[in-house]
C-alpha cells in the first residue's frame, strides 16, 4: 500500500505537471494565433494560479474531511478534462476560461497528494518518499516537452492540448488499488475545526512563516519556469536564443534531468542532515546560478547550466513537502498543507505577468534575472524555520 500510494500521488503531481506546462511550451503558437502579447499570455498564466490557490486550499479542506483518495481523484479529472477543452478554444478569453477552471484542479492535486504520502511512510523514510513524489514534476515537466516535439510539428497547440486527456483515465486505478491511510480514517475532524485550529497558536505561527517562504519559492519557480521555453525559442533582438523548436525541447527535457535529480537528492540530503539547513542552502545556490543561466551567450552554455538551475532551482519543493507535513497534525495536515501552499500560489501569480511585462520593455534574459532575487529572499525566510529532522507525525 505504500507503493502504491506513492505511484498514485507521483503520477497525479507528474500529470498535473504535463498538463500545466503544456500551455508554456506552446506560448508562442498561440500567441501568434490568437493575437497575444506577452503580458497576455503571461496574464492568462496568472489567472490559472490564482484559480489553483483557490482550488488548492478548497480541496485541502476536502481532503481532510472527505479523504485524500477521493480529492486527488477529483482534481486530476478536473486538470485533464480542462486541458481537452484548451484545444477548442478560438479567442483568448475562451483560453483564459478553460485555464482558469484547469487551474481548480490543479491546486488541489499536491495537498492530497502530499498528505498521501507523508501518512503512509515511516518517520525515517518519509523525506525520500516525498521527494520522489514531488520529482515527478520534472517527469511531467519532460513528458510535456516530448509530446509539444512529437505532436505540434503534425498536429499544432491544439493537438498538443487534446493529448491531456489521456491521464484522466488513470483516476481508474487509483478508485479500484488505493485505500485512505489507516493515520487519517482515525482522526477524521470537522470542516470548521481544520479551518480554527490551522491559525491557532504554534501552528498558526508554523503556518506564516511556510506560507511567507512559499510565496517567494512560487514566485521565483513561475516567474523563471513559464518563460524559459520562451526564452529559449525567442530571437535575440527580443532576448531570446533563438533556438528550434525541437531544440527548445531537448534543452528543456535536459534541464528537466537535473530538476529530477535536485528533487530526490533533497530527499536524501534531508533524512540524513535533517530537513531545513539542506532547504536553505538549495535556495541560495539556486540565486547563484539562476543569474549564470540568464545571461548566457549561447547554446551550449544554456545546454550546460539548463540542469544545474533545475536542480537547484526546483530541488527544494521537495523540502517544502517534508516540512509542512511534519509540522501540522493529522487532522489539519491536509488544510494547513493546502493553505500553505496555495496561499503562496497567489503571489506567485504575479510572476508570470511581471516577467512578461519586463522582457516586453527590457528583454527576455534580464527578465529571468530578476527571479534570482526571489530565490534569494526566500532563502533569508527559511533560516527562521523550525528543524523537523523527520519527527513523527502528530
Amino acid at each position: 500500500m505504500q507503493r502504491r500510494t506513492l505511484l498514485a500521488a507521483s503520477l497525479g503531481w507528474m500529470l498535473d505537471s504535463m498538463d500545466v506546462m503544456l500551455y508554456a511550451l506552446v506560448v508562442p503558437s498561440v500567441r501568434a494565433d490568437l493575437h497575444l502579447t506577452a503580458a497576455g499570455a503571461g496574464l492568462i498564466m496568472s489567472a490559472t494560479l490564482i484559480c489553483a490557490a483557490i482550488g488548492g486550499i478548497l480541496f485541502g479542506i476536502a481532503a481532510d474531511r472527505f479523504g485524500r483518495t477521493r480529492a486527488l481523484i477529483i482534481s486530476i479529472l478536473v486538470y485533464c478534462l480542462c486541458t481537452g477543452l484548451c484545444g477548442l478554444v478560438q479567442t483568448a478569453t475562451q483560453l483564459a476560461i478553460c485555464r482558469m477552471l484547469l487551474g481548480f484542479g490543479m491546486g488541489g492535486e499536491w495537498a492530497a497528494g502530499a498528505a498521501l504520502v507523508a501518512e503512509t511512510w515511516p518517520d525515517e523514510h518519509r523525506g525520500k518518499a516525498l521527494a520522489f513524489m514531488q520529482s515527478s514534476w520534472a517527469i511531467g515537466y519532460a513528458l510535456a516537452a516530448a509530446i509539444v516535439a512529437i505532436v505540434m510539428p503534425h498536429y499544432g497547440w491544439r493537438g498538443v492540448f487534446f493529448a491531456g486527456l489521456l491521464p484522466a483515465l488513470f483516476t481508474i486505478w487509483i478508485r479500484r488499488r488505493v485505500r485512505e491511510p489507516e493515520r487519517w480514517t482515525t482522526t477524521k475532524t470537522t470542516h470548521s475545526n481544520s479551518i480554527a485550529q490551522i491559525f491557532r497558536g504554534r501552528n498558526g505561527r508554523h503556518l506564516a512563516i511556510v506560507t511567507l517562504v512559499n510565496a517567494a519559492t512560487l514566485f521565483a519557480w513561475w516567474g523563471l519556469f513559464f518563460w524559459v521555453p520562451s526564452y529559449l525559442s525567442l530571437p535575440t533582438s527580443q532576448g531570446g536564443r533563438g533556438l528550434s523548436i525541437v531544440q527548445t525541447s531537448t534543452w528543456t527535457i535536459l534541464m528537466q534531468a537535473g530538476t529530477f535529480l535536485g528533487y530526490v537528492s533533497y530527499g536524501f540530503l534531508a533524512d540524513s542532515l535533517g530537513r531545513k539547513w539542506v532547504y536553505v542552502g538549495f535556495l541560495f545556490v539556486a540565486a547563484i546560478v539562476v543569474q549564470f543561466y540568464a545571461q548566457a551567450a549561447s547554446a551550449i552554455e544554456l545546454l550546460w547550466i539548463g540542469p544545474l538551475v533545475g536542480f537547484w532551482g526546483t530541488g527544494y519543493f521537495s523540502g517544502f513537502a517534508v516540512i509542512t507535513s511534519e509540522l501540522f497534525p493529522t487532522a489539519i495536515r491536509g488544510t494547513a498543507m493546502g493553505f500553505a501552499y496555495n496561499t503562496g500560489r497567489i503571489v506567485s501569480a504575479a510572476a508570470p505577468l511581471l516577467i512578461g511585462r519586463a522582457s516586453d520593455r527590457h528583454g527576455m534574459s534580464s527578465a529571468l534575472a530578476i527571479t534570482s532575487v526571489s530565490f534569494l529572499g526566500a532563502a533569508i525566510l527559511a533560516i527562521s524555520l523550525p528543524e523537523t529532522r523527520g519527527k513523527p507525525l502528530e
